[in-house]
């Protein structure tokens, strides 16, 4: 995962703001719910063609993204905020989506459904494999603060924002984005299910 080389430098970048947000009692959890309500407004706004407007609402979504985890970081990390954080990351991809769907449904349906279905795929592999990983004491070395077990992969956090934002610039590739973005997913989803279960194997 590209997440895997920009989170140490994301780190450092978002410390100092982060220290700046818990100084007024401003909590973790606070920053990821203004992020996801902010964020879930473009799915309104890509519905009626603001795109501009849209992206402003993704971007500012992604950076509360990493805001929450400096002012965890500086206070305490918990269980219950990482819940909280990656369940509402993977409502808010999928608003993205729904958003782009309701702004031409005859065109962008079925690459939408398509890739609505890759983010289950990525999603679930990960989640399910994170809850079995805890239980047996998998080792995540490489993101020893993380809330649950992160794996590679190549449709993860960076990537699905980069897509977003080129999709915001040229909706009208939309279709074709959105299917090779799928595709990449479902190499993810592939590799994850064979490596999680010949972990989790080298456990039992």
């Amino acid at each position: 995962m590209i997440d895997r080389y920009l989170i140490p430098p994301l780190h450092r970048l978002l410390n100092k703001p982060g220290q700046w947000i818990a100084a007024r009692s401003i909590t973790a959890n606070q920053v990821t719910l203004i992020g996801f309500i902010i964020g879930m407004l473009a799915l309104p706004l890509l519905a009626v063609g603001a795109f501009e407007l849209a992206l402003i609402a993704i971007l500012f979504n992604r950076i509360a993204d990493g805001l929450d985890g400096a002012v965890a970081r500086c206070t305490e990390t918990t269980d219950a905020g990482g819940f909280l954080d990656i369940v509402l990351d993977f409502i808010f991809y999928q608003a993205v989506v729904v958003g782009f769907i309701l702004n031409s449904p005859h065109e962008h349906l079925l690459p939408g459904l398509f890739l609505m279905l890759s983010f289950v795929g990525t999603g679930t592999s990960f989640l399910a494999f994170a809850v079995l990983a805890s239980k047996r004491g998998v080792d995540n070395p490489h993101y020893p603060n993380k809330s649950m077990y992160y794996m590679g992969g190549l449709a993860e956090g960076f990537e699905t924002f980069a897509v977003f934002i080129v999709l915001c610039l040229l909706p009208q590739h939309f279709g074709i984005i959105a299917w090779l973005f799928g595709g990449v997913c479902w190499v993810t989803t592939t590799t994850r299910i064979w490596a999680g279960f010949k972990t989790l194997k080298a456990y039992e």
